[in-house]
């Protein structure tokens, strides 16, 4: 087994560490922390709590990740923090472990992009190739689907879900339900449309992007209830496999309504 570990680093007893894992100086790494192979931590990094970092993620200076979560009502119970594979994890980025109210883990997965200073706070259940931009906060609970993009200084708060290729404008204060493939923005976060340059990068078709562009007017239009319009277009687009995850994502509505659009003045 490779390793390569400073020797002004501090690996507590315990401490489970993977082939070619890189250490740097002043690494502080706690008894119940796992690292898998081929991780590497830059200087400076504090990791403790039961924590476990997939193979091949990258952490920079002064990152605090697993320490406990900020959540009062937390009592030491021992709560996780899962990060995958091949994650950046930049300078001042914070993460935490769950609690006994929120399922007891924090989970992160894989090829994320970290920027600085952003939070992933305790309960959060993160998917794959997520960006969270420079000071990008998420509250406790929050659920973020594959490919989103969470824009530099924006807030999300604590219970919402941000769906799948979904894309959250900088400096935006995230308060609803964010439907995949959806573009908010705004001090108060508003439904401005689709995040139609994400779903090109993402080598979506142009048929594809129209079929979800179709739903998506019929689904925010202004007659009926929000109901009868996802009854509506789940019936009509039921064969469009995208189209579905907006309605199944919206239908699985739990603490708070959708993001919408803002309303035309009368």
């Amino acid at each position: 087994m490779t390793q390569k570990i400073h020797a002004m680093a501090v690996i507590e007893d315990g401490a489970k560490i993977g082939n070619n894992v890189e250490i740097g100086p002043f690494c502080v790494v706690g008894p119940n922390v796992v690292l898998e192979d081929n991780v590497k931590l830059h200087s400076h990094v504090v990791m403790d709590g039961i924590t476990t970092v997939g193979e091949g993620t990258e952490i920079f200076p002064f990152a605090s990740i697993g320490k406990q979560c900020q959540d009062l009502k937390y009592k030491g119970e021992p709560a996780t923090l899962t990060i995958g594979k091949n994650n950046k994890i930049r300078e001042h980025v914070t993460m935490n472990p769950g609690t006994e109210h929120g399922g007891m883990k924090t989970v992160v997965g894989d090829n994320c992009l970290f920027m600085i200073a952003s939070h992933v706070a305790h309960d959060c259940i993160i998917g794959n190739n997520v960006i969270l931009a420079n000071n990008a906060t998420l509250g406790g609970h929050v659920e973020v689907g594959d490919f989103a993009v969470i824009g530099g200084l924006a807030a999300v708060h604590q219970f919402v879900r941000i769906g799948s290729h979904a894309v959250i404008g900088g400096m935006s204060g995230v308060e609803n339900d964010v439907i995949p493939y959806g573009r908010v923005k705004g001090e108060r976060a508003h439904l401005a449309g689709l995040n139609l340059i994400g779903l090109e990068r993402r080598g979506f078709s142009k048929d594809q992007i129209k079929t979800l562009q179709r739903a998506f007017n019929s689904l925010f239009a202004y007659e009926g209830t929000m109901e009868e319009r996802l009854n509506m277009v789940a019936e009509q687009f039921a064969a469009e496999d995208h189209v579905m995850d907006m309605i199944d994502f919206a239908k699985a509505k739990t603490r708070f309504p959708l993001c919408q659009p803002p309303r035309k003045a009368a």
